[in-house]
């Protein structure tokens, strides 16, 4: 903030001496981490957006993951694992306050950008990375057999049981050691067979 000093000139804070920051439109920025502090910066950066009351500046803070199928000595275990060690992302209107209380979070090393100046992720980054779910509409329904194309259950056929367009799943019956297998699949690892 701006303040008279006794000479009446107009001194300004730190922040407003490096002038405003973004556009004010959320996006999702990139912000380096030690490697092993993921979660800790995010749940840090979500404890002091709560107590600031920043939750309509700071929307969101994801690690992107990826779940793996893993048969180990006949033993089937999904393994969730980071895509990205040592990267958070944030959906976040960047300005002067915000970018400050990113970056000096423990931990963080700085947002992936030009010197100070964090560049937003492109819409196909933001799918590609898994962050937000793009909606797809899919052409099928019960009964059809599908195709898995994503996901520990990649290459194989399933027949559709159930379809949850609000929450872009689809429930199908996958053949697995000459058992049907009942599955839950996200629509994004499903092909239609011609």
């Amino acid at each position: 903030m701006a303040d008279k000093n006794e000479t009446g000139s107009t001194t300004l804070s730190p922040l407003e001496g490096e002038g405003l920051r973004g556009d004010g439109t959320a996006k999702w920025y990139v912000v380096h981490t030690y490697s092993g502090y993921e979660n800790k910066v995010k749940n840090n950066i979500e404890k002091m957006v709560e107590h600031r009351g920043m939750q309509d500046l700071i929307l969101e803070v994801a690690i992107p993951t990826e779940e793996r199928l893993e048969i180990k000595d006949g033993v089937r275990k999904i393994k969730t694992r980071k895509l990205f060690p040592g990267y958070v992302v944030i959906k976040m209107v960047v300005n002067n306050e915000t970018w400050y209380l990113v970056r000096n979070t423990e931990g963080v090393t700085g947002f992936i950008g030009h010197g100070s100046d964090p560049i937003p992720l492109t819409k196909e980054e933001v799918v590609r990375m898994g962050v937000e779910k793009m909606k797809i509409d899919l052409d099928i329904v019960p009964g059809d057999t599908i195709r898995i194309i994503g996901g520990p259950f990649e290459g194989q056929m399933g027949i559709v049981e159930d379809i949850q367009p609000e929450k872009q799943i689809v429930k199908a019956k996958v053949s697995m050691f000459g058992r049907d297998t009942p599955v839950e699949l996200e629509f994004s690892q499903v092909g239609r067979l011609n």
